[in-house]
C-alpha cells in the first residue's frame, strides 16, 4: 500500500510530536492513500506556518505486517466514528492503545457537518447523512513508534 503525507518539510524519518493540535484521531502521524488531499495537507501546513515550500512524502505500507498491529478501523463514516472524531477534536482523547487509527478524513465539509452537530442544528443521524453524500477520503493515524516502523520511505515529491 502507498500512503503519502502532506507538509511543509521532508519527512524521510516520521517521528511523533509532543505536541499536536486536535485532529480528528488525536496525537499521531498522518497519512492518506490519496494523494490530492496529501498536497491539500501540505499547502494547509506552509500556509499555517507561513511557508513557501509544501512537499509531500511518499511511504509504502507491507499490508501484510498490518494484521501484527492494533488496528482501529472505520469502514465509513458512522456514529462511532463521528463521535471519536468529535471527541479528539474538542481535545477529549480516547484512550486506547491503538497502533494505527484509520477511517474517513473529516476535511473543510465535514468541519462544517462537525460544528453544526456540537451546536445541535443536527443530531447523529442527520450528520451521517450529510457525511454519507460526501466523497471523504482516507486517513492513517500512526499512533506508536513501533507503527512508524511499517513506513518505508520511497520518495519526497516538492509541489
Amino acid at each position: 500500500m502507498i500512503l503519502y503525507h502532506g507538509s511543509n518539510v521532508e519527512v524521510k524519518e516520521p517521528i511523533l510530536l509532543k505536541v499536536q493540535r486536535e485532529l480528528d484521531f488525536g496525537k499521531g502521524f498522518y497519512t492518506t492513500s490519496d494523494m490530492e488531499q496529501a498536497a491539500r495537507w501540505a499547502w494547509r501546513t506552509a500556509k499555517r506556518r507561513g511557508e513557501s515550500n509544501a512537499f509531500v512524502t511518499v511511504y509504502e505500507v507491507n499490508e501484510d505486517e498490518l494484521k501484527n498491529i492494533r488496528l482501529l478501523s472505520f469502514d465509513s463514516p458512522n456514529v462511532e466514528w463521528l463521535n471519536f472524531v468529535v471527541k479528539n477534536r474538542k481535545g477529549e482523547y480516547i484512550a486506547g492503545d491503538w497502533d494505527i487509527i484509520s477511517g474517513p478524513v473529516a476535511d473543510d465539509q465535514t468541519a462544517q457537518v462537525i460544528d453544526l452537530y456540537l451546536e445541535g442544528a443536527y443530531d447523529e443521524e442527520e450528520a451521517i447523512r450529510r457525511f454519507l453524500t460526501q466523497r471523504l477520503k482516507d486517513q492513517y493515524a500512526f499512533k506508536t513508534d513501533e507503527a512508524l516502523k511499517l513506513l518505508i520511505f520511497k520518495e519526497v515529491i516538492t509541489l
